[in-house]
């Protein structure tokens, strides 16, 4: 999946390894304390003298060992898979209430791909540039093929400027071959251009989108009219903004949506099976 920004990682790690280390000594101090006290009858374990020595013995029996390194990478670890745990429920959680925002499908504006009429609804936002946008877009062909006309997918962008700087250009282009030869072309510029291009900013724009707009049967002076106009930007912007505004952190990002308006979240490139099922729970909600 491709990531509008990169997580780092949480903060406080280093405090909680010193808390660690912290621990196992003190664990240890009153192990040893408590063995000085017993061989000794008269030593006092609140000594001060006594407790520098055990201390001592203590941190270099755990270093000459090991067991403190191995300790304190074991709570390291702990801490931080607890900590990407969390963060991811939040991320769930958090795609899970906006997903509800999602700008309804409208029949006058998006591009739909199979039965219009479909009761379940996958609204896709995605990056021309992007290459798992690339790997799911066989997939959600796939899943409409298969559904016998239950769903139907609308296509809407969601390019990732900071990774993709052509991305919005070629978002522009194919709203112009929708302009020029309607949902059909639209479709056929999408396929054309996964099929053709490498992903990840590595697009010849001036070779490959005269060619497609050819390909698929476009006037090639009126489509480069069209995107070298700067009609469609506003439009691939207020795309952005709503895949932002319903949840989307990364693309692809997706939504199916039941007939009732229920919303099920789906981020990145998912199996086949994972998008199936999300689709049976939509469509068992009437």
């Amino acid at each position: 999946m491709t990531r509008v920004a990169v997580s780092k990682l949480a903060p406080g790690t280093h405090a909680w390894a010193l808390a660690v280390l912290s621990w196992a000594i003190a664990g240890a101090l009153v192990l040893f304390a408590s063995a000085a006290s017993a061989q000794s009858a008269q030593a006092s374990a609140a000594d001060p003298a006594l407790v520098e020595r055990v201390r001592a013995a203590v941190i270099k029996d755990l270093q000459e060992s090991g067991a403190l390194d191995r300790a304190v990478d074991a709570g390291v670890t702990r801490y931080v898979e607890r900590q990407r745990a969390e963060a991811a429920e939040r991320e769930r959680s958090e795609q899970k209430a906006n997903a509800g925002a999602v700008r309804p499908y409208a029949a006058g504006r998006d591009h739909v791909r199979g039965n219009p009429q479909a009761e379940v609804t996958l609204i896709e936002y995605s990056d021309f540039e992007c290459p798992f946008c690339k790997r799911f877009h066989s997939t959600l062909d796939k899943v409409v093929k298969d559904s016998d006309g239950h769903v139907k997918w609308v296509y809407r962008h969601f390019p990732i400027d900071e990774l993709h700087s052509k991305a919005r250009k070629e978002a522009a282009a194919s709203e112009c071959a929708a302009e020029l030869g309607g949902n059909e072309a639209f479709w056929k510029f999408v396929d054309r251009f996964y099929d053709l291009t490498p992903s990840n900013n590595g697009t010849d724009l001036e070779t490959v989108l005269p060619k497609i707009a050819r390909d698929i049967g476009l006037d090639p002076t009126r489509f480069a009219s069209c995107v070298a106009s700067g009609k469609y930007d506003r439009r691939v912007e207020q795309d952005y903004q709503d895949a932002v505004a319903s949840g989307g952190r990364g693309t692809p990002w997706s939504i199916v949506v039941s007939k009732s308006g229920k919303t099920y979240p789906l981020s990145g490139a998912q199996s086949y099976a994972t998008v199936k099922q999300l689709i049976e729970l939509a469509r068992r909600d009437k």
